[in-house]
């Protein structure tokens, strides 16, 4: 391979903004919020931000829908603070991505307002219109956010189409002024500096121009209560079957690869920048060298337990099925996603699960991605409250339990918080103070602060812990960046057979560095045949003294030790 590129080397680290830090008190968080924790991410280690929409919205779906492209929210700041921050994190070789919502604008945008004036509107045809059919929508299409995906216009007499929110109408990527329109807003943030994007529902850019009715054999709202009940994986395997009918005319369609060869070519005139789809689909990759540069590895995030034979497999069919030149992305969450600990935790290990988790991110090849707050622990704050809810996804499923499912109020309540997305996207926790030092004590934070915060998990405590998870993530980031093999190296598994140890090797192309990651998963102690006829020095471990050496061919690991040694020729004498 030629040099690397950095964001094949980076440790990114994404961050919801209304939720990082609030800098003049209101409660919500803020770019300045941002600017003034540089720092405490540049320690850390920490390569490369991605922000979450910064955008003018009105926040039906906190951001996703955008109502002006080429400027920041006034909660947030002003382009002038967005520079600022650019700039500041660039002095501290600190890279700067965005979101960017290609999809879809807000009903709000100028351009669907003119497009919905009339019909003859020059702009009608940027969004897509179309008349309805026996006195309903033109067919029996789902929004993934419930109900239709078409929304009646009383003033012009037609249905528009909305694969989210009826406030988020698509785009019609089909009008080549849309693409050249779009295309301006890539070149007005890279003529800024920024140093590439996460492409949000990517796979969502075309429909089928036919609207043939789609014949899934449940309704959408059945589904998802299915999904949400289904106990195994063969059920999970025929719900999604399922899913892929119900959706086959609204997603993934050939035409959107074209647009990303596009992209990837307009980017590439600006250098060395980065292109990262939110999908799992390899395809995504095009060639493995003109569309995405990155495509995460979902598949690992949604895993129902993490186990080695999990994490295994899923290395052996995501970097197996990878087109030449394809470099993989991992991560373990974001702001869509039930947190890690919440989802693996089991109440007697959650620190020892944690650490796994993070060495997951940190150890296998390709790029991790981090989301806020993982470096500290924190947890879903599962709210039981509606008025406090922010997430319309958790107003709808509540809606959808007690019309739908006849579900008491209460449990409707519990079900539509776990289901929803605010319990994910909970303010940073930085201290015991108030609100976890987020916002000023007399201040109320947009949601509610985890109460957690009061009892380590924050910022402020765990950096003076040296045997923290904060410090763990630092220490294992460090370890990352000046281990090439770690971050280059390739994949190669070891002692496949292992129930309850996962042990791989990173093995620089040349044969210059060899590293052996060898992790007990598992609360028993494990002795591990490695097959390895080789010594190592011991460069990160939970239980070894670093910088030791010792004989790697018979490993005995303690319940949940995570132990990474540099692999080197056994020596002179040794038995074999």
């Amino acid at each position: 391979m030629g040099a690397p590129k950095w964001w094949q080397k980076a440790v990114f680290y994404q961050i919801y903004p209304r939720s990082f830090v609030d800098s003049n008190g209101d409660g919500i968080g803020d770019l300045e919020g941002i600017r003034r924790r540089l720092d405490y991410l540049q320690d850390l280690g920490v390569d490369a931000l991605w922000l979450c929409p910064h955008y003018p919205s009105p926040l039906v779906d906190w951001g996703y829908d955008v109502a002006d492209y080429m400027d920041v929210a006034p909660e947030y700041g002003t382009l002038a603070d967005f520079r600022r921050l650019l700039d500041e994190a660039h002095r501290r070789n600190i890279r700067v991505i965005l979101d960017l919502v290609l999809n879809h604008t807000s009903d709000q945008h100028p351009w669907f307002l003119e497009s919905r004036a009339s019909r003859e509107n020059p702009k009608r045809d940027w969004y897509i219109w179309r008349d309805g059919k026996d006195g309903g929508p033109p067919n029996n299409w789902y929004s993934i956010f419930g109900g239709s995906a078409w929304e009646y216009d009383p003033r012009t007499g037609q249905y528009y189409y909305h694969f989210f929110f009826k406030e988020q109408p698509d785009l019609n990527w089909r009008n080549p002024a849309v693409k050249r329109a779009m295309f301006d807003v890539v070149r007005f943030w890279l003529d800024m500096g920024v140093d590439g994007f996460r492409l949000d529902a990517v796979g969502t850019l075309f429909e089928d121009p036919g609207l043939p009715d789609q014949t899934a054999p449940m309704s959408y709202p059945e589904w998802l209560k299915a999904w949400h009940a289904a106990a195994d994986e063969a059920e999970r395997a025929r719900l999604l079957r399922i899913r892929q009918e119900m959706f086959r005319y609204q997603e993934d369609l050939p035409e959107v690869h074209a647009v990303m060869r596009e992209l990837r070519a307009l980017v590439e005139t600006y250098g060395d920048k980065v292109l990262v789809g939110e999908t799992e689909d390899l395809a995504y990759y095009g060639n493995g060298d003109d569309e995405l540069h990155l495509v995460f590895n979902f598949p690992l995030m949604k895993a129902p337990r993490l186990t080695p034979a999990v994490v295994r497999a899923n290395q052996r069919e995501r970097l197996g099925a990878m087109p030449p030149g394809a470099w993989p992305c991992n991560t373990m969450g974001n702001h869509d996603f039930s947190r890690v600990l919440s989802r693996y935790g089991d109440g007697r290990h959650d620190l020892e699960i944690a650490r796994i988790a993070a060495a997951l991110m940190l150890t296998l090849k390709g790029t991790p991605f981090l989301y806020y707050g993982e470096e500290i622990g924190m947890r879903d704050l599962l709210l039981t409250d509606l008025a406090q809810f922010k997430d319309p996804l958790g107003r709808w499923w509540y809606q959808v339990e007690r019309e739908h499912f006849g579900t008491p109020h209460e449990e409707a309540v519990a079900r539509a918080a776990a289901f929803g997305r605010d319990k994910c996207r909970t303010p940073m926790q930085w201290s015991r103070a108030p609100h976890a030092g987020f916002c000023p004590p007399e201040v109320s934070p947009w949601l509610p602060v985890h109460p957690n915060f009061a009892e380590g998990v924050n910022v402020a405590d765990q950096w003076e812990d040296p045997r923290s998870l904060l410090q763990f993530y630092r220490r294992l980031i460090h370890l990352r960046r000046r281990t090439p093999a770690l971050v280059l190296g390739d994949y190669l598994p070891l002692a496949e057979e292992e129930e309850e140890a996962l042990l791989f090797l990173r093995r620089l192309p040349d044969d210059s560095q060899a590293i052996l990651v060898a992790m007990n998963m598992g609360e028993g102690v494990a002795r591990v045949a490695t097959g390895l006829e080789a010594h190592g020095r011991w460069l990160f471990s939970t239980h070894r003294p670093e910088g030791g050496e010792g004989d790697l061919r018979v490993l005995t690991l303690a319940p949940f030790e995570i132990s990474i040694a540099e692999v080197q020729a056994p020596p002179q004498g040794s038995s074999p």
